[in-house]
């Protein structure tokens, strides 16, 4: 069968007989997120895709049905399918928002995250200094102390920062701020431009935010909880972030 190309041709994977309409619909929303399809054009027609993915009409329907419940098409009657405006896009969807992130030239939807998470996270520490137990608190303790021999380390600090931020959520008692917090966690997980490259003196930094926040929580301080976790989330990220250009969103 042909497999003359639309955009960049098929990928390898359309080769793969499991998951075919995931894999078509995982593309074709990279293409649509990256421009490769503007908003208001058409959606290439069912052959067309067909042909270029190499798969049958049933995949590309099941496919574009996907792409219809993450807000990216709309179906009208003579049109075909037309890529919708960027405001209708879910971007809580993990196959948008990675591609989201991964397309986007400037630090805007990493912002918009950062500022997303510092809200969840502030409230959740609020809750947690009213809320957490004997346990709880001590893993924290535990956490913030390991963290300060680790500070040379990065990828055995990594996860222990990441631990101490879940305990707190947890804390809470709040399933649906902590799920939201740690999906878009994970969309953002691979981006070198979230992650940065931190050394020493940033992870020092860091765990003296880590070490304030539990200071607070373990004093039933809600209100110094979640200032001390809002300050932690947005120096931390204004760190990685390097360019100050754009960042008046972050303050507060």
């Amino acid at each position: 069968m042909s497999t003359a190309p639309l955009d960049e041709g098929a990928p390898a994977w359309t080769r793969r007989p499991a998951g075919l309409s995931r894999a078509v619909a995982t593309e074709l929303v990279q293409r649509i997120v990256a421009g490769a399809y503007p908003p208001g054009s058409a959606l290439p027609t069912e052959p067309a895709l067909c042909e270029t993915f190499s798969v049958s009409r049933t995949v590309v329907r099941e496919s574009v049905k996907m792409l219809q419940e993450k807000g990216l098409v709309r179906v009208r009657q003579g049109s075909g399918t037309v890529i919708t405006d960027p405001d209708s896009w879910n971007l809580l969807d993990e196959q948008v928002l990675a591609a989201s992130i991964g397309s986007e030239r400037h630090s805007g939807i990493l912002d918009d995250l950062v500022v997303t998470r510092r809200l969840l996270e502030a409230d959740m520490a609020f809750v947690a200094a009213r809320t957490i137990d004997e346990a709880g608190l001590a893993r924290l303790r535990e956490l913030v102390d390991l963290m300060d021999t680790l500070v040379a380390d990065w990828p055995r600090y990594r996860p222990n920062d990441k631990e101490f931020h879940d305990v707190i959520m947890r804390a809470s008692g709040n399933r649906i701020a902590r799920g939201v917090v740690r999906s878009l966690e994970s969309q953002a997980a691979d981006a070198a431009r979230y992650v940065g490259q931190p050394g020493t003196a940033d992870c020092l930094a860091s765990n003296r935010g880590h070490r304030e926040i539990y200071e607070r929580i373990a004093d039933g301080d809600a209100e110094g909880a979640a200032t001390a976790m809002t300050r932690h989330i947005t120096e931390a990220w204004l760190t990685r972030r390097g360019s100050t250009k754009g960042t008046a969103r972050l303050e507060r």
